[in-house]
């Protein structure tokens, strides 16, 4: 992984989690401040990476409770990072949104092939985002774990 504290936390498992973990993934240094500007004022823990490979990565070791995926990224891109989670069980409740550049049609079309709960484009909203993180959210929290 690109940063060795993620490594040195434990956060237990989603279910359990007071607060949820979110990823930020995501190879623009600038969209990734943005994005960790506006979630530190949120109750949540952070988790944050430049490259796919890293991502999932985190994604494995950490099972966020949600990820907020670039699609175009080095190593390992967002849809196969997306497809990878959502073909697991045992990601179930990890929520994945989409944040890319590729145009809403492109991202209304492609985000659902790949089973991401959400999608939201550049450049976004922090209303629409915020709306769309409580959504996902919200949907994984109600999903039973039996």
């Amino acid at each position: 992984m690109s940063d060795d504290s993620q490594e040195e936390v434990e956060y237990g498992e989603p279910q359990d989690r007071e607060r949820p973990l979110i990823l930020l993934a995501d190879d623009d240094e600038d969209i990734r401040a943005l994005l960790r500007a506006h979630f530190e004022d949120q109750d949540c823990d952070l988790l944050e990476n430049n490259n796919g490979a890293d991502a999932l990565e985190t994604i494995i070791v950490h099972r966020p409770n949600l990820v907020i995926l670039d699609v175009m990224m080095p190593e390992l891109n967002g849809w196969q990072i997306c497809k990878y989670v959502k073909s697991r069980e045992e990601y179930e409740d990890v929520g994945v949104i989409m944040l890319t550049a590729i145009g809403p049609v492109n991202n209304e079309l492609t985000s659902p092939l790949f089973g991401a709960d959400d999608y939201i484009d550049k450049p976004f909203d922090f209303d629409e985002l915020e709306f769309k993180v409580r959504k996902v959210l919200s949907e994984k929290k109600r999903s039973p774990e039996e």
